[in-house]
């Protein structure tokens, strides 16, 4: 019954060996998770995606958790492979990627869901929903496909990266962009017990890593550090947010220091708030350091990874702006407020918010690990920063709300303290000029487009 199938087909500009190839790489299934899904990969058994690998996920259908488990049933190099529902919320459930070539540079992408929700006929109100979210995410999927093939897949030398912190927000994205662009990843890890292939443990605060085992690297990304936006900053709290961030970059430092070959490039963590209150003032990365709590932090993290530079490393602090993605982060705790309509804006509302979308993070990440002219400080940001109320209006607007309430600086302040003043009430109006002039492209250069993709709107 055509009620029962879902079908979406694109056109990719690649040859159907390499469409077919990319989704066999380890982290194919998670870069195509979309951000909103309630859905998280836990284990895989098997071959890839050829016939009798199993796949299992956590994740929740109208609310309730549950475990979903899938089988890889029928494979066929370069024109097919299937999965098939073996545990989960659907009555039945197969999965048909098919690849079409279209010549020798394009491919067709076909994704063909036959699907049968469970209760019988009582189901039949919810198909039509059903449909409405395979096409939010399969849009999304056959986008992000589409932009990686064709801007990313093959246009840089396979590089093997260390990444800290790679269990983090930004971290856990990263990796499996990272792995389905080509390049080989190895996990900084906490544990010292069942050790995965790509997992080097170490103990940063009794200086405890060996590098040397990892063996030859070509890269290191720093991703570490405690939230600094959960809860008060007491004088306990503050040492956390210092600690967790110098004494993780300066191990790396001096471990990287001792290898031969050094990594060609070390790409450490900062932020705009480097920058502190910036009124109305466009901030390049030559701008004076601001005068506050984070301000400090950001330096001393900065100071930090600089003595790599002078081991022969190309360095970067990565100042990071205000990441969308609703995995993690600012937007994760703005979306329901906003999407049952109780949005706010800041006091005034005039301070800017200087945001970036998740898939730029990704690809400045990647074009700065190729491009060896960029060095030093480097804004993460989107190039078009937006106040507080204008974040606070569109937000609200992609959920077809409006925004009526206004969170006084006064209350702001009685409930959140410094943390609330230096992350909420600071204006930071930065540009990333070091991209610009190296021809980064933005996938997502204004607010909207950034939050519609990232939310499935």
């Amino acid at each position: 019954m055509s009620h029962n199938i879902y079908i979406k087909k694109s056109k990719i500009k690649t040859s159907v060996e390499t469409l077919f190839l990319w989704h066999s790489a380890n982290g194919a299934i998670s870069r195509l998770t979309p951000p909103w899904a309630p859905l998280k990969m836990i284990a895989r058994k098997g071959d890839g995606i050829k016939k009798g690998a199993k796949v299992r996920f956590r994740l929740r259908f109208f609310k309730i958790p549950m475990i979903w488990e899938a089988e890889h049933i029928d494979y066929q190099e370069n024109k097919l492979f299937k999965d098939r529902q073996i545990k989960g919320p659907f009555s039945k459930w197969e999965h048909t990627h098919r690849f079409i070539s279209d010549g020798k540079e394009n491919s067709i992408m076909e994704d063909k869901i036959e699907f049968k929700l469970p209760f019988g006929f009582l189901s039949r109100p919810f198909y039509g929903f059903a449909k409405k979210e395979f096409k939010r995410i399969f849009k999304y999927r056959h986008r992000v496909l589409k932009y990686d093939l064709e801007h990313h897949v093959g246009k840089t030398k396979k590089k093997r990266i260390l990444i800290s912190g790679a269990s983090g927000t930004i971290g856990s994205t990263l990796v499996p962009f990272l792995r389905t662009c080509g390049h080989e990843v190895i996990r900084l890890v906490r544990k010292q017990e069942n050790l995965l292939d790509d997992e080097v443990f170490w103990d940063p605060y009794n200086g405890i890593l060996d590098l040397e085992k990892a063996g030859p690297i070509d890269a290191v990304i720093n991703f570490n550090g405690v939230d600094i936006s959960r809860g008060r900053w007491t004088n306990r709290q503050k040492k956390r947010i210092i600690d967790s961030r110098i004494i993780p970059t300066r191990l790396l430092v001096k471990k990287m220091a001792d290898l031969e070959p050094k990594p060609a490039i070390f790409i450490s963590t900062s932020a705009i708030g480097f920058y502190g209150e910036g009124g109305n003032e466009i901030l390049t990365e030559t701008a004076d350091m601001g005068d506050c709590f984070i301000s400090r932090v950001c330096r001393q993290w900065e100071d930090a990874s600089i003595k790599a530079q002078s081991s022969g490393i190309r360095t970067i602090q990565l100042r990071i702006g205000v990441v969308l993605t609703p995995a993690g982060g600012a937007l994760k705790r703005m979306e329901l407020p906003f999407k049952t309509g109780c949005g706010v804006k800041l006091s005034h509302g005039r301070q800017y918010m200087s945001w970036i979308s998740m898939e730029d993070v990704l690809s400045g990440i990647l074009y700065i690990l190729d491009n060896h002219k960029i060095k030093g400080p480097v804004n993460l940001a989107a190039p078009n920063p937006v106040t507080n109320i204008e974040f606070s209006k569109t937000l609200a607007g992609v959920f077809s709300k409006k925004v009526f309430f206004t969170i006084p600086k006064f209350l702001a302040a009685a409930l959140w303290g410094e943390m609330g003043k230096e992350t909420l009430l600071t204006s930071a109006r930065v540009k990333p000029e070091k991209l610009l002039d190296n021809g980064f492209i933005f996938q997502h250069k204004t607010l909207l487009p950034a939050l519609k993709d990232m939310l499935g709107r």
